[in-house]
């Protein structure tokens, strides 16, 4: 209980001197809120603040006031007339940051003779919302310790810095930083594999004589007779028989053996 009450006393200490140094403007000042005035010049000079008020002075019935968005202030679109400040003293409290955006909504006061103002209001001092709170991990004494991990040999890519988001336009909304989109990864690049000689075909002579190839062609005459499918097949002769020899005899003594 006691660090919540501290809590809300801390609160209180920031907001009040916030609060005590809001500030009242009358639009235009001595020429209040009417035709042929540059307002944008008026404010040029001005910050405005979270707390702060605009008070648009007017004679009641010849001016009014309409709270509108970038787009209608660029083209002075008047909104329903049941949106309208018309009592000749009104107080706008400025309470959000941003852009903000005021017309006249008669007749064509704000087309033709520049009745509108465009201001930015800005978070007072200490009123910014606080970041998130980190939550701090505590290892236990006893826990092991983990064994380191080895470092990899890549070195990350940097995280791209945000640009802040400038818009100069009055009936732009209010400016949003934005992330840049991350860079797409790129591929590693290999060295292109070696080509292989080329063997470029041999040339003829020019002198050379040129080979025609002929395919073979198969001529029949066309008087040739074809073959009759019903002639007989020829009857193959009979095996020849061997000729017999005459035996050979011994020759014959001879009765004169002294021959």
């Amino acid at each position: 209980m006691a660090s919540n009450r501290l809590l809300m006393l801390s609160v209180v200490a920031i907001f009040l001197p916030a609060m005590a140094m809001a500030t009242d403007y009358i639009v235009g000042d001595d020429s209040g809120w009417t035709i042929n005035f540059d307002y944008q010049a008026w404010a040029k000079d001005k910050v405005f603040y979270v707390g702060d008020k605009l008070v648009f002075q007017y004679p009641k019935g010849y001016h009014n006031v309409f709270k509108v968005n970038g787009t209608a202030f660029k083209n002075c679109d008047i909104p329903p007339a049941n949106q309208a400040l018309s009592s000749g003293n009104d107080t706008v409290v400025l309470n959000t940051p941003g852009r903000k955006w005021y017309i006249c909504g008669v007749s064509n006061h704000c087309s033709a003779y520049g009745q509108k103002l465009f201001i930015t209001v800005q978070y007072q001092y200490g009123w910014a919302p606080a970041p998130t709170p980190q939550i701090l991990q505590v290892s236990q004494p006893w826990a092991p310790t983990p064994a380191p991990t080895p470092s990899s040999p890549s070195t990350p890519a940097p995280t791209p810095s945000v640009p802040d988001t400038i818009v100069t336009d009055p009936w732009a909304s209010s400016p949003i930083s934005s992330s840049p989109p991350l860079p797409t990864p790129i591929a590693p690049s290999w060295p292109p594999a070696p080509s292989l000689p080329t063997t470029p075909a041999p040339t003829p002579e020019p002198w050379a004589p040129t080979t025609l190839s002929v395919p073979e062609t198969t001529v029949t005459d066309p008087w040739a007779p074809a073959p009759a499918p019903w002639a007989p097949s020829p009857v193959s002769s009979p095996p020849s028989l061997p000729t017999p020899t005459a035996p050979s005899w011994p020759p014959a003594p001879s009765p004169y053996p002294w021959i």
